[in-house]
């Protein structure tokens, strides 16, 4: 206020010897050109001191003048710096959800009034967290912007790119709805251009993308009817996890029945989420028998979800979910700690077997938090055997090898499972702390039917006896496998033809029936045990 005041009060000033500076100059310059020829005597001093101070006064108003106008240039500069902040992500450049919000209604309304249509893609990065744990933020960073770039370069003219989450793209494209298959072009395009190998620092960094379409003229989430910008992202949105189910590194068209799909897995997550401090994961156990004496050896332990709103559920429906939203450590950690109680009280003979997600492998500490577990239910590490997938060996060689590494100098027994899906080396076989290897189901399952099955188990047979490598048959569920499985060596086998998996307190039972338990006992309890497992913890 007291800025606007003075630069009123100099205006006036300045003004004002403008003024004067005609009135006087005009006179005083008339004396002067008198002087000059002879016919006067010039502007007195009076006038000539009026007319500098009227030359010194305007001097000092254009000066402010100047000042101000630089004063508004800046501020017209700060004020579309703040505007570009406010509409734009820093790191990419691109639109935020909040700009994307208002530039997509006036997308839609061109599009409607040109004849055209237009879809929403829904770009997430798979894994990307992983990028940030293990690299660091600056390489995610750095790989964000190469993304980004990429596919600013691939998306028409006239679309709208946002960068809406962490690792989540959003981009407007107006298209023909005579010719959708613009769009499946452009998004396979996209798909490619950014699993090109990104480069961070001096890493060369890998990574996928998954992408969900939804088109302003086809369905829409929630029934909606007209294509707005909240109705486009909620159901490309859902397209987007329909990819990462289906796979990742793919695109899928928004459906109907995919919001089905959705509104089940949030009902899935968030059962998990309270199911495990409530103890509703518990272990079932499937026997593994030495095939060549009929002798049972040992358990693999098998999650099973006693869930109050989906029955018994199967790991193949939870451990995926536990995987995505963050949980499989501590659900695993809980189960083991649970069967680790269970069984001390077989036969010492007896060995326990239990899977490790891929995503273990990640957590560093992982290894000490085994060993505590065995230490807390005083459980011998000879008797345990970790069993991991061929997975496990693609996401960091050297951090596996160290892993494993610490866990077989304690004692514990490693498993590679599913042997044959996978893409193991022999280099892999023989570098790594193997013990076992384990056949996976479906070649067991179909070695009677012909084809190739046959061939690839007597090849993993013959490579597990040269290289010394006991080997597990999985998926045993008749005599005619198993008959055609003795041919090849010496086996240990698993599979329904032994028994279904069972919960605690029936392979309790089981082994008092063969008299295969550590010490006589009272008949086994599962409530008893719980309470057991618990006091142990603590």
């Amino acid at each position: 206020m007291r800025n606007r005041a003075r630069d009123t009060i100099t205006f006036g000033i300045a003004s004002a010897a403008i003024i004067l500076f005609v009135g006087t100059g005009g006179q005083a310059l008339q004396q002067v050109i008198k002087a000059m020829q002879g016919n006067g005597i010039g502007p007195d001093n009076l006038m000539v001191s009026a007319l500098l101070l009227n030359v010194a006064l305007i001097l000092l108003g254009w000066r402010h003048y100047r000042q101000l106008v630089t004063e508004v240039d800046l501020h017209r500069q700060a004020e579309d710096q703040a505007k570009q902040l406010a509409d734009r992500d820093h790191l990419t450049g691109f639109l935020n959800r909040r700009s994307l919000s208002i530039a997509a209604d006036e997308l839609i309304t061109a599009c409607a009034a040109r004849g055209e249509s237009v879809a929403l893609l829904m770009a997430d990065l798979d894994s990307f967290k992983q990028i940030n744990d293990v690299h660091g933020h600056g390489v995610g960073d750095n790989v964000l912007q190469q993304c980004a770039r990429r596919i600013a370069e691939i998306l028409p003219a006239r679309s709208l790119s946002a960068r809406i989450g962490g690792d989540e793209f959003a981009c407007m494209i107006p298209f023909d709805s005579r010719h959708p298959e613009q769009l499946d072009e452009l998004a396979s395009a996209l798909i490619e251009a950014v699993a090109l190998p990104a480069q961070g620092s001096e890493l060369q960094i890998d990574i996928t993308m998954s992408i969900g379409i939804a088109r302003g003229d086809g369905p829409l989430s929630g029934g909606a009817t007209q294509a707005t910008v909240k109705a486009l992202l909620h159901s490309a949105d859902i397209a987007m996890y329909h990819a990462k189910r289906k796979g990742r590194n793919r695109y899928f068209w928004f459906e109907t029945s995919m919001e089905n799909e959705m509104r089940v897995r949030r009902e899935l997550e968030a059962g998990i989420r309270a199911g495990i401090p409530l103890g509703e994961f518990v272990p079932y156990y499937e026997q593994q028998i030495d095939l060549k004496t009929g002798k049972l050896t040992g358990f693999e332990m098998l999650a099973r979800w006693k869930s109050p709103n989906f029955g018994i559920v199967g790991p193949q429906i939870f451990i995926p979910v536990a995987e995505d939203i963050g949980l499989i450590g501590q659900m695993s950690e809980g189960l083991i700690a649970q069967a680790l109680q269970d069984a001390k009280a077989w036969d010492p003979a007896l060995t326990l077997s239990v899977n490790i997600s891929p995503i273990q492998f990640r957590d560093p500490w992982f290894s000490q938090k085994l060993l505590k577990l065995l230490v807390e239910a005083n459980f011998p590490p000879k008797r345990l055997e970790i069993e991991i997938t061929e997975s496990c060996l693609h996401e960091n060689v050297g951090a596996v090898r160290t892993l494993l590494a610490s866990l077989k100098n304690q004692g514990i027994r490693i498993s590679l499972d599913d042997f044959g899906t996978g893409y193991s080396s022999f280099s892999q076989l023989s570098e790594l702390p193997i013990d076992s290897i384990k056949i996976d189901r479906s070649f067991v399952q179909k070695l009677t039917s012909g084809g190739d099955n046959a061939t690839i188990v007597r090849a993993i047979s013959t490579m597990g006896a040269g290289m010394g490598l006991p080997i597990t048959a999985e998926g045993i569920e008749s005599e005619e496998v198993l008959k055609e499985l003795r041919t090849f060596g010496d086996f240990k086998g698993q599979g329904y033809l032994y028994g279904m998996p069972e919960p605690a307190d029936e392979t309790h039972k089981r082994l008092a029936d063969l008299n295969l338990l550590a010490v006589p006992s009272e008949p086994f309890s599962a409530t008893t045990a719980q309470q057991d497992r618990k006091a142990a913890a603590g």
